[in-house]
């Protein structure tokens, strides 16, 4: 029996052997439920023993490169590496980029670039003297190094006018420069990393012998009358291109650049006149009489008078005073006219005949302060003009709503309207809006964007003024008479026919000093350029007003530039 059992045995190991593994699970189930698209349960092949010599042979090389380098470094270099790491030091400077050259509109340099002598890191910054722009350029603070060499101010530092609001065109970018040293500061190496670019040319509209002669006549006014302050613009009445913009007192942008004069550079800070404002543009200023020609406007506008029809001045006007009866209220003419029509009150600037026509008189019905307020809005003033230059001014137009604001609630009265309708009161405007609003009446009703910049470009017109073009041209009209027989006949020139205003304003608490405007275009027939000067705080009995800049000025251009009178 048991030789029977061991021979069933053998029998069941020799067929047990002879079973190949893929037959042994070629019926059963999947029970451990491998993912046999992933090839789970699946047997493998294994990796071939030549794989780990290859691997192996591998590692020994690159271990080998490794321990002849560490040998170099450590063994044979050493030491000379050790005294170079110690000696030496490595430093990332800026290449300084040059900033943009500031050109005029024939291509003069205003502000370039001049090799600086006592930095040659850097260029130097230099102005165009006796200009009277800096306040509209303004300056720039060079790069800045610390005690120890370094430079924490690695750039310029634009500080005003278009120098900052053009900085982002103007100043390009600094290169790197990686300077290895020793010990002692000297030079072993040096590597640019990346080289500097230029700042962008930029082109103003400013013609700079127009801009030159223009300050120098505000200068020789002011000296001869005593004016403390002043400004004059010129602007083209086509697209509001800016010729000549021109401020006194007014700081130097070198010297302000340079920083060195601190003595000159501490009396500009503290001076009372204020030689850091732009009057130009941020300059506020009473503008007396100059209103009358907008406010002439929506006289015809509303119908209250025929432009034909005189009005009487003998003077003054008297009314009734509602709280004191026996002491009525006087409104002064600045001398008696006769019988003026409105073209005729614009020449001689009568104040009888914009009172009775403004705030009513008797019979003559007015168009009142609320139409005032309407038609000097139209022309620009009460807001800003939009110029590409920073800190503009928008300026006062009293009425009623401001005097309560402004005096405690204190009601309108018809003195008040008076008072406004010869640009007194409160009135504040800038010259940049008042060269604005007379292009506007020269170019029958387009009130354009002032630039500094934008040169031969299309006229930004903010506003087309849609009032009837003959109005314009019964305003233009008195303008003409004004230089031909009234206030501004120092500019009545053969060679060039101008249209002009004058304004004078009393200002202080005394009222002993004045402000002189004048306000105009040329040539009257086909205009091309309107003005506006303001002579700050000057005596008030002094015989020399703001037309006498004119006066020289247009005098000087017939002689050199007889181009721009055509």
């Amino acid at each position: 029996m048991f030789h029977q059992i061991k021979n069933f045995l053998k029998i069941k190991r020799k067929s047990t052997k002879d079973i190949a593994p893929d037959e042994i699970f070629l019926d059963s189930k999947n029970l451990p439920e491998f993912n046999l698209h992933q090839f789970e349960g699946r047997i493998e092949k294994p990796i071939h023993k030549g794989i780990f010599s290859l691997v192996l042979g591998f590692l020994l090389i690159v271990g080998l490169v490794f321990t002849y380098k560490l040998a170099s470094l450590q063994i044979v270099n050493g030491e000379k590496f050790r005294n170079r790491s110690d000696n030496n030091n490595l430093q990332q400077t800026a290449i300084f980029a040059n900033r943009g050259v500031i050109y005029d509109r024939n291509g003069t340099p205003i502000v370039w670039n001049s090799i600086n002598q006592d930095n040659p890191d850097y260029s130097s910054r230099i102005y165009a003297s006796s200009t009277g722009l800096s306040t509209v350029l303004g300056y720039v603070k060079y790069p800045t190094k610390d005690s120890s060499g370094f430079y924490y101010l690695n750039k310029f530092d634009p500080k005003d006018g278009l120098e900052k609001l053009l900085d982002y065109k103007l100043s390009g970018q600094n290169g790197t420069n990686i300077i290895e040293t020793d010990v002692k500061g000297n030079i072993i190496s040096e590597s640019i990393t990346q080289k500097p670019r230029d700042g962008e040319n930029i082109t103003l509209t400013i013609d700079l012998s127009l801009q030159r002669k223009l300050y120098a006549s505000l200068l020789d006014i002011a000296d001869r009358a005593g004016y403390k302050g002043g400004a004059g613009v010129i602007m083209d009445v086509r697209n509001g291109e800016i010729l000549a913009s021109s401020n006194f007192p007014e700081y130097d942008s070198g010297v302000m650049t340079e920083g060195s004069e601190k003595e000159k550079i501490n009396n500009w800070i503290n001076d009372k006149n204020h030689p850091f404002l732009n009057r130009v543009v941020q300059g506020l200023y009473t503008p007396g009489s100059i209103m009358k020609l907008f406010i002439a406007m929506g006289v015809l506008d509303q119908g209250v008078i025929d432009p034909n029809k005189q009005i009487l001045s003998t003077g003054s006007i008297t009314i009734p005073n509602p709280f004191f009866p026996d002491k009525p209220s006087t409104f002064m003419d600045w001398k008696a006219h006769g019988l003026v029509d409105l073209r005729r009150a614009i020449a001689v600037s009568s104040n009888v005949y914009f009172y009775e026509v403004t705030g009513g008189y008797k019979d003559q019905k007015g168009i009142g302060i609320d139409n005032l307020d309407k038609y000097v809005k139209m022309f620009g003033f009460g807001t800003t003009t939009n110029i590409d230059f920073p800190g503009e001014q928008s300026g006062t137009i009293p009425s009623p709503e401001w005097k309560a604001k402004t005096f405690q609630g204190e009601e309108w009265r018809v003195g008040d309207t008076y008072n406004t309708a010869i640009g007194q009161y409160g009135f504040q405007v800038t010259p940049i809006q008042a060269v604005r609003a007379v292009a506007a009446i020269a170019n029958n009703g387009k009130l354009i964007t002032p630039t500094f910049v934008d040169v031969n470009s299309s006229p930004k017109i903010v506003v087309n003024i849609n009032l009837n073009q003959n109005f314009y041209a019964i305003v233009k009209e008195g303008m003409r008479e004004g230089v031909t027989d009234g206030t501004s006949a120092a500019i009545n020139f053969p060679f060039v026919k101008v249209a002009s205003k004058t304004g004078t304003a009393q200002i202080g608490a005394s009222k002993d000093e004045v402000n002189s405007w004048v306000v105009g275009f040329w040539p009257i027939d086909n205009p091309k350029y309107a003005y506006a000067i303001v002579m700050e705080r000057g005596p008030k009995n002094n015989q020399f007003g703001s037309v006498l800049v004119m006066q020289e000025f247009l005098d000087w251009l017939h002689i050199y530039h007889p181009e721009y009178l055509n």
